[in-house]
């Protein structure tokens, strides 16, 4: 592995663990994300953020990273309906009194963006 590749590998992971572990740290953050129609917003905030640690540490692991990129790939896929949902309804992030606006819509494209950062390791 080229050492860029092997350096952006560990700042994946670092990005996913974080985020994961920022889950637990301040789930109520994470609450206005979720769409309506979604049962147990807690409980999937939750079950997200051990996803993105337990993601985020086996990329590190030679043996693990085919399956924890595609693992990735796949925790970005079932997140893209709260990132449209954001979108969608300028929902403000993060105790900002207001949503993004057009930001939330640039965002996502750039799940695709991580979702082919994942599969680099894949």
């Amino acid at each position: 592995m080229s050492r860029p590749k092997h350096i952006l590998l560990y700042v994946m992971a670092a990005f996913y663990v974080f985020a994961g572990a920022m889950h637990f740290i301040r789930p109520g953050v994470y609450a206005p994300m979720m769409p309506p129609y979604l049962p147990w917003p807690m409980a999937l905030i939750l079950v997200s953020g051990a996803a993105e640690i337990i993601l985020g540490l086996a990329i590190l692991s030679e043996r693990l990273r085919p399956y924890a990129a595609w693992g990735i790939i796949l925790l970005l896929i079932a997140v893209f309906p709260a990132n449209i949902h954001i979108a969608l309804n300028n929902v403000p992030l993060f105790g900002n009194p207001e949503g993004a606006g057009i930001w939330n819509w640039v965002r996502l494209p750039l799940q695709g963006v991580l979702a082919l950062w994942a599969w680099w390791y894949a």
